[in-house]
């Protein structure tokens, strides 16, 4: 399959997506269960990409200087720190295990 038929079937697809999206009644989207789950879909989304992105290398399951990294973010955020201080902390976190040669 050539690159430019994938990016075309790509871009019809989200197109397609979109389009369904706009064409839902509005009533269904008062209902409490949808207005929750649209709350909560996105937190959920961005959980399991960052669990997928910090633990998983190919098939292989790695605890490596990204979780150290992420835990120095939880830290942060437990104790409540600015959204840029918890990024910073897991960057410079991060940076310094794999500096030390972990």
């Amino acid at each position: 399959m050539s690159v430019w038929v994938a990016i075309g079937v790509t871009a019809v697809g989200c197109y397609a997506v979109k389009l369904l999206g706009l064409l839902v009644p509005a009533g269904a989207l008062e209902r409490p269960l949808v207005r929750r789950l649209a709350a909560l879909l996105p937190v959920a989304l961005l959980a399991a990409l960052t669990a997928q992105q910090t633990f998983a290398d190919g098939q292989a399951l790695v605890l490596d200087a990204r979780a150290v990294g992420v835990g120095a973010a939880a830290v942060a955020l437990v104790l409540r720190a600015p959204f840029l201080l918890v990024v910073a902390a897991a960057v410079v976190v991060t940076a310094g295990v794999r500096a030390l040669g972990g």
